[in-house]
């Protein structure tokens, strides 16, 4: 929300409710600004978050997007050295640089100059890879030793440094996931309703087909990433050169997409919360108050009413009638453990990415299939002269 452009696919607030309460962040940076990260929008926020609390004002930071949440919240990003231009346009990004190597040689490269980092990052994971990178060439200083000094500031535990507004708390509105889903699928079709595909035609026209047509398209940086313009490629590239049919079946395609990865993204959000919020360990973690919204009709019972109860607790610096939301943590996971699974050819890290893996479609299928091989092997091994026996033997011994 903070690119100029856009405004129906990233759901900004309407200008009728910008003027009920001052909105700050967004439409202010250029579309064709690639290089605008979350270090600048913590900068910027922060300096706002100061001014409001110079008014005697409170400041709500309304989310989504968690990681930018927790950059407010906490002690966590690192500062590299200086942009030398925010202006729209090709920008020299180090990080943007290093993406384009090759996974292999990305990871190795750190490995090289931070190997605890490499250790801890999956090597296709060149985002986090190149990051790490960018630190160390910026900073001359290894990504993991700068995390560790953070951590071990008064008030930082193993998530990172320490909670930087004490007297914070946070509001979550959750709701039943079949109607979160229903709701989710509403949403996409009331933006269709309201000029989504005009919206669309315009940006292309005006900022992307030229890249498409020099093929230098990049949906991985800036607003290009936004849920919802990306899965319209197909349909905006092709329009008016194809058959109406074939537009409508690949606009089709395109709602379809957004209403998936829309659904799928909210997952990601409450994951987001739930393992970040509620199961963070280390002592300074805002208190999580849930709030339910599954019935829209019940709004003022179940939200409003208790929502302005809690603030209000806040600022008068009682305890509020609610009871926070809590979570268990287990202390012995370890969110760094490297698995690899010899039957999808995978490397898993993390105890809850290996379970979730080995739970995971793909993997049931590939172990299913092994299966049917082994059973087929023995069958033939048993007909077969003692020879083939062992062959199947050995071969019904392999780890799956």
């Amino acid at each position: 929300q903070v690119y100029k452009g856009l405004d129906i696919i990233t759901n900004k607030v309407s200008p009728q409710d910008q003027r009920l309460c001052r909105h700050h962040m967004i439409s202010f940076v250029d579309p064709l600004v690639s290089n605008y990260t979350v270090v600048d929008f913590r900068d910027k926020a922060t300096a706002l978050i100061s001014y409001i609390f110079a008014r005697d004002k409170i400041p709500i930071v309304v989310g989504g997007t968690n990681y930018y949440i927790e950059s407010l919240l906490w002690k966590v990003l690192i500062n590299t050295k200086e942009k030398s231009s925010t202006a729209p346009g090709p920008v020299s990004d180090r990080k943007v640089e290093l993406e384009q190597l090759d996974s292999a040689e990305l990871h190795r490269r750190l490995s090289q100059v931070d190997p605890e980092m490499a250790a801890k990052l999956h090597p296709h994971d060149k985002r986090k890879v190149a990051r790490s990178l960018q630190v160390f060439e910026e900073t001359g200083i290894p990504h993991s030793e700068i995390l560790h000094q953070q951590q071990e500031e008064e008030g930082g535990g193993p998530l990172g440094g320490p909670l930087k507004y004490p007297h914070s708390c946070i509001l979550w509105l959750h709701a039943d996931q079949a109607a979160l889903d229903a709701r989710l699928e509403q949403r996409v079709d009331d933006m269709l309703a309201a000029g989504l595909l005009e919206e669309l035609r315009d940006f292309h026209r005006r900022y992307n087909r030229e890249k498409v047509a020099e093929n230098r398209q990049d949906y991985q940086h800036g607003i290009f990433q936004s849920i919802g313009f990306k899965e319209f490629h197909e349909y905006l590239v092709s329009e008016g050169n194809c058959s109406p049919e074939t537009s409508t079946l690949l606009l089709q395609k395109g709602i379809q997409a957004l209403k998936q990865v829309t659904k799928r993204y909210a997952r990601r959000q409450n994951k987001w919360v739930r393992n970040r919020f509620l199961k963070r360990p280390g002592p300074n973690v805002p208190p999580v108050y849930g709030l339910e919204v599954s019935d829209l009709l019940r709004w003022e019972e179940d939200v409003l009413k208790p929502a302005l109860e809690i603030v209000e607790s806040f600022i008068q610096g009682r305890e509020p009638p609610a009871e926070p939301l809590k979570m268990e943590h287990d202390v012995t996971e370890n969110k760094r453990s490297h698995r690899v699974c010899e039957l999808c050819d995978r490397l898993i890290i993390g105890d809850r990415e290996w379970a979730a893996h080995t739970r995971s479609k793909s993997h049931l299928h590939h172990l299913k299939k092994r299966r049917k091989q082994e059973a087929a092997s023995q069958a033939t091994g048993t007909g077969g002269d003692r020879g083939d026996t062992e062959t199947s033997d050995k071969d019904s011994s392999l780890p799956v």
